[in-house]
């Protein structure tokens, strides 16, 4: 680390890390921490997750050679839990805790700029943007799905946008003090656990500050059996977000579950219609609604394609429907799952009282 006069004035920093089946890109991810160019102290606490891969192996290895990396272990493998193992390691003289993860590539300056934008604002957590970046075909087209609108939504943290406070910021650079008063991260949930701290940061009355020159390099998943059961999960716990906060509900967050029923439900009208119906105009009506879908991700993908190789175009509709369907059909199963419970509990309630009268 640069010396530097003004270094004792500047806050003691911990990065953190969660770390399951990352083999392939841990080492990238730790030597970006300890690239930085940050001239106050910093150091690194990675969770380890019970990989089936060399990912301990690696980390064990890389902290061998990093004095100020320290790796613990995170049983349960669940995100939220190793987050909050790493943060009960951070030493107690940091006061600025940087997230970070081992997908992730963090530039240079990026925890130079975040604590400068975290003394400048006062905020309590302050982020920037995710930015994908894929090697084969199919990983440059799910890149690029996650950064337009037509596949993750105009939020700003994917699409960009102007600096200031915002709901919520990819990853995270957090005042101590607040992430320890808030608890750390609630364990319940299992993804979407960023969005739902930042939602209590914020009903805190403190703030969550949106900066676009905070970078990080993210590398999607590579295949699409792997990628559906991403936002599949993604969707599942972002029903639990809305369950939790209602409030939340937005046309973002329903409108792919939505597609995904109204495509479900046209499906199942073609196969009634073929075998009971067999009216041309109720097949005509429902082949209406995936084909209508399926015209606006080629247009959409058509649109906003460009410097994609031939390969990783040809794959990017692929990459937006998998997307689509996948988080819509985990939203669904999620509601379906609670309504299920809550049928129960009511017919379990039903038969005890009659069993009482």
């Amino acid at each position: 680390m640069p010396e530097n006069p003004a270094a004792a004035e500047l806050p003691r920093v911990t990065v953190i890390m969660t770390a399951l089946e990352e083999e392939l890109h841990l080492a990238e991810a730790v030597e970006s921490v300890f690239a930085q160019d940050y001239a106050g102290p910093l150091a690194l606490v990675v969770a380890i997750g019970p990989s089936k891969d060399r990912t301990r192996e690696v980390a064990d290895r890389l902290a061998l050679t990093h004095d100020g990396m320290t790796v613990v272990d995170n049983p349960t493998g669940r995100t939220p839990a190793g987050l909050n193992l790493a943060i009960a390691a951070v030493e107690p003289a940091s006061t600025v805790i940087v997230r970070t993860d081992g997908h992730a590539r963090l530039p240079v300056d990026y925890v130079s700029t975040a604590v400068d934008v975290l003394l400048e604002t006062g905020a309590a957590n302050v982020g920037g943007m995710m930015i994908p970046e894929g090697t084969t075909p199919f990983e440059c087209a799910v890149a690029r799905a996650m950064s337009e609108p037509i596949g993750l939504g105009s939020v700003p943290f994917h699409v960009g946008g102007e600096p200031g406070p915002a709901e919520t910021v990819y990853l995270g650079v957090f005042r101590r003090d607040v992430l320890e008063k808030l608890g750390g991260f609630d364990e319940h949930f299992t993804r979407a656990q960023d969005w739902e701290l930042n939602h209590r940061i914020r009903d805190l009355g403190e703030t969550v500050w949106f900066d676009p020159r905070l970078q990080v390099v993210y590398r999607p998943r590579p295949s699409i059996r792997r990628l559906a059961t991403q936002f599949r999960g993604s969707g599942t716990w972002r029903w639990q977000i809305i369950r939790t906060y209602p409030s939340t509900a937005s046309v973002r967050y329903l409108a792919a579950p939505g597609a995904t029923a109204a495509i479900g439900a046209a499906v199942v009208t073609l196969a009634v219609d073929a075998v009971v119906w067999r009216s041309p105009l109720v097949a005509k009506l429902a082949a209406a609604v995936p084909g209508g879908y399926l015209a606006v991700v080629l247009g959409g993908a058509a649109l906003t394609r460009r410097g994609l190789s031939p390969a990783a175009g040809a794959l990017y509709p692929v990459a937006l429907v998998t997307m689509h369907l996948s988080w819509g059909s985990g939203f669904l199963r999620g509601m379906a799952a609670d309504a299920r419970q809550a049928i129960g509990a009511r017919l379990r309630r039903g038969t005890h009282g009659t069993g009482r009268a």
